[in-house]
C-alpha cells in the first residue's frame, strides 16, 4: 500500500461530518504480494473499493434516520463503508463485508478518524459459505449489480444471512440488472418496493437512483 496515493476528505452527510481516507483516484494500484490477484481482482478493478461512489452517498443519507434500534445490520460490498460509518456514529450494531483484501485497513483507519467504536469486518465473497458471519435484521448495499452474475450471487448471499424477519435496502444507479434482482428476491419470498431518487452527480449530470427495498416477514 505504500506506493498508492490517498486523499483525506470530510463529507457532509445531513448534520454529520464524516472524515474519510480514500484512494486519490481510480488509477491507484498496489498488489505487492499478489493477494488481490489470488482473489481474482485485476489491476483495473483493484482501486474500485477505495473511492466514494455516488450511490454510497445516497445510501448513507438513507441511514441517517433509518430505524436501527435493536437491529443487527450488515453492509454488503461496503468499499469505503460510508453507510457503516454513519450507522457507527449512531451507535448501531453494524457489521461490514467486502471481497477486497485492503478494505479492512481503510475501514479501521476511517473509524479512528471519526472517533468511533470498532466496526466488525468480514472479508468474504458472495459465493463463500461463511457461517461465522451470522444473520441480520437489516442488510444494506449500494451499486452492487454491475454484472449479470451478481443477480444470483447477491440474492443468495443475502438470503443466507437474512433473519426470518429481515429488511434489505439496495441503492442502484441504473446499472440495468435491478429488475432481474427484484424478481429473484421476490422468488425467495421478499416483498419489493421501489423509490426513485433524482440527484446531481459531481459532473452536474442528473442521475436517477433506484432505492430497492425488500422485506421478508415470517417463515417462507
Amino acid at each position: 500500500m505504500s506506493s498508492v496515493r490517498v486523499r483525506y476528505t470530510t463529507l457532509e452527510i445531513g448534520e454529520m461530518d464524516i472524515h474519510i481516507r480514500t484512494l486519490r483516484d481510480h488509477l491507484q494500484f498496489a498488489d505487492i504480494n499478489g493477494e488481490a490477484k489470488r482473489f481474482g481482482i485485476s489491476s483495473a478493478t483493484w482501486p474500485l473499493f477505495g473511492v466514494v461512489w455516488p450511490a454510497s452517498q445516497v445510501l448513507a443519507h438513507l441511514m441517517l434516520n433509518y430505524h436501527v434500534d435493536g437491529k443487527r445490520v450488515l453492509e454488503v460490498g461496503c468499499g469505503i463503508a460510508l453507510a457503516s460509518l454513519i450507522l457507527n456514529q449512531r451507535l448501531a450494531d453494524i457489521t461490514a463485508t467486502d471481497y477486497h483484501p485492503e478494505t479492512e485497513k481503510f475501514l479501521v483507519h476511517n473509524v479512528k478518524l471519526n472517533n468511533g467504536k470498532k466496526i466488525p469486518f468480514v472479508r468474504t465473497g458472495w459465493a463463500d459459505l461463511n457461517d461465522n458471519l451470522g444473520q441480520f435484521d437489516l442488510i444494506i448495499g449500494s451499486d452492487l449489480l454491475y454484472e449479470v452474475e451478481h443477480v444470483n450471487l447477491l440474492s443468495a448471499f443475502i438470503n443466507r444471512h437474512a433473519r426470518i424477519h429481515c429488511d434489505v435496502i439496495i441503492v442502484d444507479p441504473g446499472r440495468g440488472y435491478h429488475a432481474k434482482f427484484s424478481k429473484k428476491m421476490a422468488g425467495l419470498g421478499y416483498a419489493c418496493s421501489k423509490e426513485k431518487i433524482n440527484q446531481t452527480d459531481g459532473r452536474g449530470k442528473s442521475v436517477i437512483y433506484q432505492v430497492l427495498t425488500f422485506s421478508r416477514q415470517g417463515i417462507i
